[in-house]
């Protein structure tokens, strides 16, 4: 039951470009980080990491440590196993090639018996001080036995690699095949044309504005653990510390999040160290903080990516794809997560024939391990990987058909008349018309006027490329319910809860857009409540689920809200519901001056609130896509990329706030462009130290990077597993962005595309 349309405040309302709710405190310095809490008492705790890729740990002597001033505790992780603290485990059901089951090491919160990668925590002290924990770090003896490591995906698949883990034979974790060998096989024998490109996409570092925080208190009264931290994910942080780590009741832990300075989904799973510091509060009987730097979440925080793969791509006289074959070698890293593994194994597959009527597949996805950081998700988590694959072939086929690649693209695309379509993968588009969006994403490009572009930029003494991705990703994380909250407060305030997390992408503006929908009140009167696992359990923010399946929920919720209230107002107003309109935050007896607020209804009640606990469940995932052409001007001196113009179609079904949603698709489009030109996470192939563990060794993109960014939104084709029509949009940008850039520079080339790299594919 929804305001009138007519209400004056329906300018805040879905569909309008609302100012950020959340932006007033961000940006007038009253956030609240993890760290700006510092209770009484707080300690401080740091981490002694590893030197070391791969070694035996032979001894840790702590002894010189605890003698040190202001040291209050010292932890290994033979203290934490004698404790009873669990250790990380893979849960996945994939299989290994022979049929055994996955087989990756146990990961403890502080290492027990080896050192898998450099940066591993072996020790953690804590201190008054953080320069007392830091002091004493320094001074613990730690006896290494070195072994022979490898970081590399070809390397550690090569017969007598180093191995990491005895159970992971050959390094392999686990493979996934998909598809028909045998049809793909036939398809490729009778293709006219074949198409293959051995793909790499680099290791990224998921960077955040803020760091990893975890600031943990314990109760002793109530034996009760309150930790803070810079999370996407309050219940799943709660539930794998309690019962998957240190083995206590859930309910003997709260999670609560405040602001949250990126997440990217680095910060979607809980960490080794996040344990560490809530067992240290426990033991040190003080509040304890841990604060990484900048070089610890180089180090040791999920990294994205890394994969490489070999592609090839069947195509009849007329263009027609016949099939599709990819293998692809997948970096887990020392420690496979369970994200990590399901991102390379599962879900990038999900969307590897894209908008593209590609009916015959025939897919083999391996997980290896490797002396380095964990993978896990990165903004697009597997589907930037799979779109680069399909795109980059798409371009190469064209090359060699002497089509246009939009022409190309155009044979393949699946028609809006198949809605609903089911992939090679088995995953069923609900919408789509991909056709009409790369239409007008080459209307917005100019595409047809490229040529007189290349002739101004030839004068210039640069050479002028275009590069185009048309492409969809689905989204939800395969979670879809969600409980909501609400509370219409006698004071005037209606308060909602949902248990999606914000981290700066503007999602509390977008439910409080949703409520006014609803109550027809100022959006000053919703408040949004996010990030305390006390108040609700639920997946949290991931795979760009947030709006569609929580908007969903605070607009059902919100209805059933409103609908509560009208049979109490009909009881304080003596008549009966039907004889009620509700407008603007008022129930009026149709066709008299006789009525009453429903916050002032709400003060009547015995708790001075009408309050509704809600769930409610959106009935599949989305599958946002789009149209990204990217033009560059190249400097055959240097060697240098320049961006000269980025235009985006996109199609995110009904959308709640424009100008979030095309901040967003421009935000992701630069993390993606940022791929494609400069970053990377290299470790030296010898020793298995990272090379790039600063700014001054990690290039990140820049605001300026792009001059002329143009975004349209097509809200035709509204999506139909939701009451809202949206489609997840957090990560389209990203998915699009990287493999459109590289498209226009050249068809061999690697990412990134460095000025030297660039500079040696032009002069042989």
């Amino acid at each position: 039951m929804a305001a009138s349309s007519d209400s004056s405040f329906g300018r805040f309302g879905s569909g309008q470009a609302v100012k950020r709710i959340e932006d007033r405190a961000l940006l007038g310095g009253t956030g609240q980080f993890t760290d700006d809490f510092a209770p009484a008492g707080q300690a401080q705790l740091y981490f002694l990491r590893s030197p070391h890729a791969h070694a035996r740990l032979v001894a840790v002597d702590v002894a010189p440590a605890l003698a040190m001033p202001g040291v209050l505790l010292v932890l290994t992780g033979a203290d934490l196993a004698a404790a009873g603290v669990k250790q990380m485990q893979v849960t996945l059901p994939f299989k290994r090639p022979d049929g055994s089951a996955l087989a990756a090491p146990p990961r403890p919160a502080l290492a027990l018996d080896a050192v898998r990668f450099a940066g591993e925590p072996v020790a953690a002290v804590v201190a008054e001080t953080l320069a007392q924990a830091r002091d004493a770090a320094e001074a613990i003896v730690v006896e290494y036995d070195e072994l022979p490591a490898v970081t590399g995906l070809a390397e550690a698949a090569l017969p007598g690699a180093p191995q990491i883990w005895p159970a992971a034979s050959g390094n392999v974790v686990a493979e996934t095949k998909y598809g028909d060998t045998a049809a793909a096989d036939a398809a490729f024998k009778a293709a006219a044309h074949v198409v293959a490109l051995d793909l790499v996409n680099q290791r990224l570092a998921p960077v955040t504005m803020e760091p990893r925080v975890v600031l943990a208190e314990h109760d002793a009264a109530t034996d009760r653990l309150t930790v803070r931290l810079s999370s996407q994910m309050p219940s799943s942080a709660r539930d794998a510390l309690a019962t998957e780590l240190l083995g206590i009741p859930a309910d003997k832990v709260r999670v609560l999040i405040g602001d949250v300075g990126g997440g990217f989904g680095m910060k979607t799973g809980l960490y080794p160290e996040d344990a560490v510091v809530a067992f240290a509060a426990r033991a040190a009987k003080r509040p304890v903080k841990w604060a990484a730097t900048r070089m610890e979440d180089f180090l040791a925080a999920l990294h994205g990516r890394d994969t490489d793969s070999k592609v090839e791509m069947a195509l009849d006289a007329t263009g027609r794809v016949l099939a599709l074959r990819v293998r692809t070698l997948a970096n887990m890293g020392a420690y496979p997560r369970n994200p990590g593994v399901a991102i390379q194994l599962l879900i990038g597959p999900w969307v590897s024939t894209s908008i593209y009527d590609i009916t015959t597949i025939d897919f083999r996805f391996t997980a290896l391990l490797t002396n380095t950081a964990p993978t896990g998700p990165y903004r697009g988590a597997g589907r930037p990987e799979a779109i680069y694959i399909v795109e980059r072939l798409m371009d190469a086929a064209a090359r060699k058909l002497g089509l246009d690649p939009a022409e190309l693209r155009r044979r393949n695309m699946i028609a809006p008349s198949r809605m609903p379509y089911k992939n090679a993968m088995g995953q069923t588009y609900d919408s789509g018309s991909f056709e009409r969006l790369m239409d007008q994403g080459l209307a917005l490009a100019d595409w047809g006027g490229f040529e007189a572009r290349a002739a101004a930029s030839k004068a210039r003494g640069k050479l002028r490329g275009r590069g185009l991705a048309t492409f969809l990703e689905w989204t939800g994380g395969n979670v879809f319910e969600e409980r909501i909250t609400v509370a219409v407060q006698g004071n005037g305030e209606i308060e909602i809860y949902a248990t999606t997390q914000a981290m700066g992408q503007g999602i509390a503006t977008s439910y409080a857009q949703l409520a006014v929908d609803v109550f027809g009140v100022p959006i000053e009167q919703i408040k949004i409540v996010l990030g305390d696992s006390d108040r609700g359990t639920g997946f949290g923010s991931a795979g760009s689920r947030s709006l569609f399946t929580a908007g969903s929920a605070v607009k059902v919720a919100s209805d059933k809200t409103v609908a509560t209230a009208k049979d109490l107002a009909a009881d304080a107003l003596e008549v009966a519901p039907v004889d009620l309109e509700y407008l603007a935050g008022r129930f009026q007896v149709a066709g008299t001056d006789k009525g009453i607020g429903i916050f002032e209804l709400a003060a009547k009640q015995p708790e001075q609130r009408i309050f509704i606990d809600s769930t409610s469940s959106v009935s599949g995932p989305t599958w946002p896509n789009g149209c990204h052409v990217c033009e560059v001007e190249i400097d055959p001196d240097t060697g240098e990329v320049a961006v000269a113009s980025y235009a985006s179609a996109n199609d995110a079904g009904r959308v709640v706030n424009p100008m979030i949603v095309e901040g967003q698709i421009v935000g992701g489009a630069a993390q993606g462009l940022g791929q494609a030109l400069y970053e990377a996470v290299v470790y030296d192939p010898e020793s298995g130290q990272p090379l790039s563990a600063s700014f001054m060794d990690y290039t990140m993109p820049r605001a300026d990077m792009v001059a002329d960014y143009r975004t349209v939104l097509d809200q035709s084709v509204p999506c139909t597993t939701n009451p809202l029509g949206v489609k997840g949009v957090g990560e389209l940008g990203t998915i699009g962005a990287t493999p459109a850039l590289v498209n226009a520079v050249a068809e061999k080339v690697q990412m990134p595309l460095t000025p030297p790299c660039v500079w040696a594919l032009l002069h042989g």
